[in-house]
Formats: structure tokens, sequence, C-alpha cells
């Protein structure tokens, strides 16, 4: 039993001896020297320097809120027909027409086909399409589009509103098929 406790204890000093070499060696500082941390701090400026952006011009259009966004399509296209005529004065000349001549022109061009009454309320017909008294509807006249309003249906007329203009107009039934 005295010779394997003395051959531990050999084993032990010699690794004992063994690891000396290894726990006395120089270690190496992590921080590195001045002149190295020097020009790391450098390129660190320079590329946490702030460079204020140019100033962008006026006329550069938002393309998160274009100009006239909230306008109507009737209004918008009225707006694009008055920006071409303005890019083109020497252009064709159109008359404009007052609010009741455009409405005259306007409803000439609605042809109603009759009239339903649905639990005691009047709907204008169009096919197969029903316009009830107050209800908001769209004609398009000479590329334009215009929002008409549907103010009265009584008997055999009808009555539209574009803006502060209202006119009456009767509904025509159609024509009967003519036999040969």
């Amino acid at each position: 039993m005295r010779t394997s406790t003395q051959s531990r204890l050999l084993i032990l000093c010699a690794a004992l001896v063994a690891a000396v070499p290894y726990a006395s060696a120089r270690v190496d500082s992590e921080v590195s020297t001045p002149d190295k941390r020097r020009l790391v701090v450098e390129k660190a400026a320079a590329v946490a320097r702030q460079v204020k952006p140019p100033v962008l011009p006026k006329t550069l259009n938002d393309p998160y809120s274009p100009p006239n966004f909230d306008l109507s399509d009737a209004e918008e296209a009225a707006a694009a027909a008055a920006a071409a005529r303005a890019a083109n004065p020497n252009g064709p000349q159109s008359v404009q027409l007052s609010d009741h001549d455009l409405l005259v022109e306007v409803v000439a061009k609605v042809k109603p086909s009759g009239t339903i009454y649905v639990g005691g309320k009047p709907f204008l017909m169009f096919g197969s399409r029903f316009v009830r008294t107050g209800a908001h509807f769209t004609v398009t006249y000479k590329s334009q589009d215009y929002d008409l309003e549907l103010t009265a249906v009584d008997g055999t007329n009808f009555t539209l509103r574009y803006r502060n203009e209202e006119i009456t107009k009767p509904i025509l039934a159609a024509q009967p098929a003519k036999s040969p």
C-alpha cells in the first residue's frame, strides 16, 4: 500500500513540475497599444460623423400627399382640364358653361326607363339599375364625370341636382318595338 501512495505522490509532483513553466509564462495584455487605439478611434469618429443632408427643392412632388388628392373625380377632371388649358394657352379655347347650362346638356344624356315604387318610395330605373331619391350617381359627358343627385321622382317627372342647380325632366317611356 505504501508503494501506491508513493507512486501517487510521485505522479503529483511530476505534474506540478511540468505545469510550472505554463503558470509562470508571460501573459500579453488584451489592451492595444495607444497608437493602435488612436487609429481605431479616428476611424470610428469618421464613421459616426453626421452629415447634414442637402435641402430638397420646393418643387419636388410629395408621393405621400399629392396636390389635389382630396378632390372628387369630377373636380379632379376639371382641375386637369384647367391645367391643360393653362399649359397650352394658344390651343383651342372651350367656352366655360354655367352650372345650369352644363346641367341641361348632361341631363339630355340621362334616359331613365321608368319608375318603380318599393315600400311607398319612388325609384328611378336605368335598365336594371335603380336609383332612389337622394342618391348620387355619375354621368360621363364629353369625357368628364359629373356627380348628379336625384332629388325627386313624382309620377312622370324626375328632378336632378348638380351643385346648386336643379332641373326637372319628364320620364319618357321606352319606344315600343316596331312590328314588320
